[in-house]
């Protein structure tokens, strides 16, 4: 895996062992945070089930300036680690946690943007989703979920579909 575009362009990152992580391509990443870009310089990001990293390494690689990333898993999370090192990134926290319990637990509007890339088929991006519109954890939400997964309607929502992968981004309600 690599980092597709700002201050640490090209920049290989490493992916975590086994099947339990499904990392996003580089086709969509490069497409996803394109499209997120308006909303990154300056702002706080919330990667959740963030697995190597590579979702908020990318934010901050094009101007975030903070991210927190929760992941549960132990390998994950010694990759994550390895990969925050590597790069030498600053400003960043790692969280050991359950991404739905942690979100539960936020303030209104603790982050500026959320982006996730939970499991597929296990309803995580139906639930993120929903927890983002009864309270939100973000001003903005953005998830990855496979395209024939039914997710919750909401106001502004936008779904990009690539393959058999959906992004969609929906704005605090």
């Amino acid at each position: 895996m690599r980092i597709i575009a700002g201050k640490w362009r090209s920049r290989i990152i490493d992916a975590p062992p086994g099947r339990n992580t499904r990392p996003t391509t580089d086709r969509v990443r490069e497409a996803w945070m394109s499209a997120l870009q308006p909303e990154l310089p300056g702002s706080t990001v919330l990667d959740l089930f963030a697995g190597s990293g590579a979702l908020g390494l990318e934010a901050l690689s094009r101007g975030a300036t903070a991210v927190t990333f929760v992941e549960s898993g132990g390998p994950a999370l010694r990759v994550l680690r390895g990969n925050i090192a590597k790069l030498g990134a600053e400003n960043t926290s790692v969280v050991k946690s359950d991404a739905l319990k942690y979100v539960r637990e936020l303030e209104p509007f603790a982050f500026d943007l959320a982006v996730a890339d939970p499991p597929y088929g296990q309803d995580f991006a139906s639930t993120l989703i929903r927890l983002f519109l009864e309270r939100p954890y973000a001003h903005m939400l953005s998830v990855e979920h496979g395209a024939a997964e039914i997710i919750p309607e909401a106001d502004g929502a936008r779904t990009r579909r690539y393959g058999d992968t959906a992004i969609t981004t929906i704005p605090a309600p």
